[in-house]
């Protein structure tokens, strides 16, 4: 590990040595300055595939439900800025970013106390959010049971026959590791969400293959699996 970034250190020198030179003389540019960027001189590019899965697993549900308005509490910027682009967009946070987009409505909002109607929201979604809550991590108030509590106000504002998005870190145990987040099990979030219908479960795991998104996995892989990325479509009866 040492000698390989040795190596590329010594490249970006030799290389930025010869951008210089030709920059001295055919003048394009006033200055060439160092801005070391080292290592990413791969044969492939690597990703987050946590991140990267997940948001298109949910871009390609929202494809299929097709809603007017979809609302999204928490969960990746990307994803809420990239769907406002073909849906209506509601994006609420804990700390609100100051995102202008047309298309996209971007305000504050308590995931343990949410300020909307019960039974009135038809497309909604919740991803790598709920694992957070009561911890701490972001500012919130320290609450052992604040995951329950968000949990139980996704079900409520619900609206009967709406769809709800949820992504949760899934593993063979349910384990937290304070104050980043937790992590559940299979049949702890299906027991959760008990009252709702589960329409799919499709896993994303930890390993660095290329798996991509599996949909019902065996046992076999989840009993495998520390941290791996759950990603559950429910439905309101």
């Amino acid at each position: 590990m040492y000698f390989q970034k040795l190596l590329n250190t010594f490249r970006f020198y030799k290389e930025f040595l010869k951008i210089k030179n030709l920059n001295n003389k055919h003048k394009r540019f006033e200055i060439v300055n160092k801005f070391p960027i080292i290592g990413e001189n791969t044969d492939k590019t690597f990703f987050d595939k946590h991140y990267i899965y997940h948001i298109a697993w949910a871009a390609r549900k929202l494809r299929e439900v097709q809603p007017q308005k979809h609302i999204d509490i928490s969960s990746s910027l990307y994803f809420s800025s990239i769907v406002s682009a073909f849906i209506n967009t509601e994006f609420y946070d804990y700390r609100p970013p100051e995102i202008l987009l047309d298309n996209l409505k971007v305000s504050r909002c308590d995931l343990t106390n949410l300020h909307f109607s019960s039974n009135s929201i038809f497309s909604l979604s919740c991803m790598h959010v709920v694992e957070h809550i009561g911890l701490g991590r972001y500012g919130d108030p320290i609450n052992y049971d604040g995951d329950l509590l968000a949990i139980n106000e996704l079900k409520r504002v619900l609206k009967k026959g709406g769809y709800l998005l949820f992504v949760v870190p899934i593993g063979k145990k349910n384990i937290i590791y304070f104050n980043a987040h937790r992590i559940y099990t299979f049949n702890q979030i299906k027991d959760y969400f008990s009252d709702l219908e589960l329409l799919e479960f499709t896993f994303i795991t930890s390993k660095f293959d290329n798996t991509g998104l599996i949909k019902n996995p065996s046992n076999d892989i989840l009993d495998n699996e520390n941290y791996g990325c759950g990603c559950f479509l429910f439905k309101k009866p």
